[in-house]
């Protein structure tokens, strides 16, 4: 009679689990479009278009969708199918190089009859604070110390960075002129310096409109000609600094407004990365005594340089890809996510332009998911290009795909929190988004996108309704 009761017990228990399971279900589905609803009501969407995706994270199901195969832009969203692609492609202790050499002899007196040369493959941690041993003045330091060990004591020639890999320092199409005169617009390189940018600090005046003076900047880059434009805002205004340049521009106009009571050093995109490290490491030299016949020169420099005779000093190596993308999603920095576009495209075919990475990511989701070319339609790797186009349905695909690989917990832990949720925002001139995983307290986990295109209002109000309805997901 026991075993009888039990038996029934059991299959009772079993029965309300399959019926109450859908029901639950269908309940965060109904919840979810309500919210969704509602959110699409406001005024601010009249002329726009928004789109979400949910998926259960644990199974892959479809919970809610709404415009889900509609190609929008993704704004820095789009670092999540950069970062997943490279970490499952490439590895997570991917490393990249760069070689410093010597040509030519030394001869009995310590004169090299060559050059120093510094050799890329595209590391964008070059010269980066973010990490104890890519830090500029480690870095040449170092490479000072070498250059003396090896008995150099003068070079008869000069100091050259050789960024011919990926043909000297180039922007993604459809950037804008707005973008890339400053840090987050700079160009890729294969031999990128310091994430490709300097900064400035200003002096704003007692009067509002008047000049806001440059008090420091080229002692870093005198061969910059800085024209300054900018105004002094008022309390409280903030940053409206705006930078004009364009790869290997010498002029670069400064615009804008810079708020009396602000606190901050303006950064700005480096025209020529490769000349600049050349530029400082020559100088570096120089402070030891050891003094150049020619001035610091680029990889335009290397078809008239004899490499029959060179002799490596050092082969320095970036952190593993999983630091990389750490900081790559966590401070959303645009060159990272191009330098893993370009790495993707020149080991998959040696290839290296921006859309030879975007294509062959294309290829490489088609064979893992069956997304078509048509819904992961991108132009970078970062996502600062407006002419992206991704839906919410194949951003969210990838993403509940990297939560079944190995290298998942790192990827986890690049996700910034929002709204106290783990996901990625994206924010360019009319397009916000949020692709991200969350688990609420009833234990339910979801994978999930929601991108806006084309809103009226500022992106602070914009943010807060997004915030509201992924709430629905709390």
């Amino acid at each position: 009679m026991k075993q009888i009761l039990l038996t029934t017990t059991v299959i009772c228990a079993y029965v309300l689990t399959i019926v109450t399971t859908p029901l639950f279900a269908q309940d965060t589905r109904s919840k979810i479009q309500d919210a969704f609803t509602q959110f699409q009501q406001q005024e601010s969407l009249k002329n726009g278009l928004s789109s979400l995706t949910v998926l259960n994270a644990k199974t892959g199901q479809t919970i809610f969708a709404a415009n889900e195969n509609v190609g929008l832009a993704t704004a820095s969203t789009m670092k999540v199918i950069t970062s997943a692609t490279a970490l499952d492609f490439l590895g997570k202790n991917y490393q990249f190089k760069t070689t410093l050499y010597y040509t030519g002899d030394i001869d009995e007196n310590g004169t090299l009859n060559g050059n120093i040369i510094v050799s890329g493959s595209g590391d964008p941690t070059l010269g980066s604070t973010r990490y104890a041993e890519t830090q500029a003045s480690t870095l040449l330091n170092k490479w000072v110390s070498l250059v003396q060990n090896a008995g150099i004591k003068s070079i008869h020639g000069s100091v050259i960075a050789d960024d011919r890999l990926y043909n000297g320092n180039q922007l993604p199409g459809g950037w804008i002129w707005t973008d890339m005169g400053n840090y987050y617009g700079a160009g890729i390189s294969s031999l990128n310096w310091c994430e490709n940018s300097f900064g400035i600090n200003f002096q704003p005046s007692n009067k509002v409109g008047t000049k806001a003076e440059i008090i420091q900047d080229t002692t870093r880059a005198p061969y910059l000609n800085i024209i300054n434009e900018t105004t002094t805002g008022k309390v409280g205004s903030g940053d409206n600094v705006y930078a004009y340049a364009a790869p290997y521009s010498t002029k670069i106009f400064v615009r804008g407004t810079y708020g009396q009571d602000l606190k901050k050093t303006i950064e700005l995109a480096s025209p020529d990365p490769a000349y600049d490290l050349a530029f400082q490491l020559n100088a570096g030299l120089h402070k030891q005594g050891i003094f150049t016949s020619e001035a610091p020169a680029t990889g335009i420099k290397m078809d008239s340089i004899d490499l029959t005779k060179k002799q490596t000093l050092d082969i320095h190596l970036s952190p593993t890809l999983d630091k990389i993308v750490y900081w790559f999603n966590q401070k959303s920095i645009n060159l990272y996510g191009e330098a893993l576009l370009k790495a993707i495209a020149y080991t998959t075919a040696g290839k290296t332009g921006t859309d030879d990475g975007a294509y062959y990511i294309q290829k490489y989701w088609s064979a893992k998911l069956g997304i078509k070319s048509s819904e992961l339609n991108s132009m970078d790797g970062s996502g600062l290009s407006p002419q992206n186009r991704v839906t919410t349905l194949a951003m969210t695909k990838i993403m509940q795909y990297a939560q079944k690989q190995s290298w998942y917990p790192v990827f986890y832990e690049s996700l910034p929190t929002y709204n106290n949720m783990k996901m990625k925002s994206g924010t360019i001139g009319g397009a916000l988004g949020y692709t991200g995983v969350h688990t609420n307290k009833e234990g339910q986990s979801f994978t999930y996108t929601l991108l806006v295109n084309n809103y009226a209002g500022s992106a602070s109000s914009m943010r807060q309704q997004m915030f509201k309805l992924l709430d629905a997901l709390k």
